[in-house]
């Protein structure tokens, strides 16, 4: 079995590399490397799409300047099935569109926008540390992570729900943020589970043993 993190100039994946390669030891899960060739993507049996930056500098690095290998995730993902997780803008991207800077698309998957955190009570945006999530309803990759467990989150904006229904988890910052989101054989955490201790380590185990 191969897990690949895609590597598209958006992020040092240097701890979700290794989260991901502790978390696959564990669950005897093989391999999981990281890589930028399409072939590698194609071949994958699970995807991961890591982010950190802008949205609109995130969707150009993917589906512009690295064409073929948003070519090869489309194919993994909507045409195969491969179950795919996206964390932080790589779960932004999940998103019909996004609003950062300037109207920008998305890949689609999820009912929601990427909008402006705004927390008001004098709270500071980014929101940067640790926040309580809230289950919101079960999921398989959420199995063994109870409300009230911590996660580390960084972002200035989140992803506001067109379909309820595709928010599982949440956590609040003067306002409910958007957490984790599911459809299908996708899923996306804004917070980052390699950086995220227990909660996130076993988000990344279940992820890695989940079969939609």
């Amino acid at each position: 079995m191969l897990t690949v993190l895609i590597d598209y100039d958006s992020g040092n994946l240097h701890s979700a590399e290794k989260a991901f390669q502790r978390m696959a030891r564990e669950v005897d899960a093989g391999e999981v490397i990281v890589s930028s060739r399409p072939e590698d993507v194609a071949r994958a049996d699970r995807v991961v799409l890591p982010g950190d930056g802008a949205f609109p500098a995130c969707s150009a690095a993917l589906m512009q300047d690295h064409a073929a290998l948003h070519a090869a995730l489309i194919e993994a993902v909507e045409v195969r099935g491969r179950p795919f997780l996206g964390i932080c803008v790589g779960m932004q991207l999940m998103a019909l569109k996004g609003y950062e800077y300037a109207e920008t698309p998305g890949l689609g998957w999820i009912d929601g926008e990427v909008v402006p955190i705004d927390p008001g009570h004098g709270l500071k945006v980014p929101h940067m540390g640790w926040n309580d999530l809230v289950i919101d309803r079960p999921h398989p990759v959420l199995d063994g992570i109870a409300t009230g467990e911590h996660a580390y989150f960084v972002h200035s904006f989140h992803m506001e729900m067109g379909d309820p229904a595709q928010r599982i988890a949440h956590c609040n910052y003067g306002t409910e943020v958007t957490a984790v989101v599911a459809r299908g054989n996708r899923v996306g955490t804004q917070f980052h589970p390699e950086k995220s201790q227990a909660a996130g380590l076993r988000l990344i185990a279940n992820f890695l043993r989940w079969r939609p």
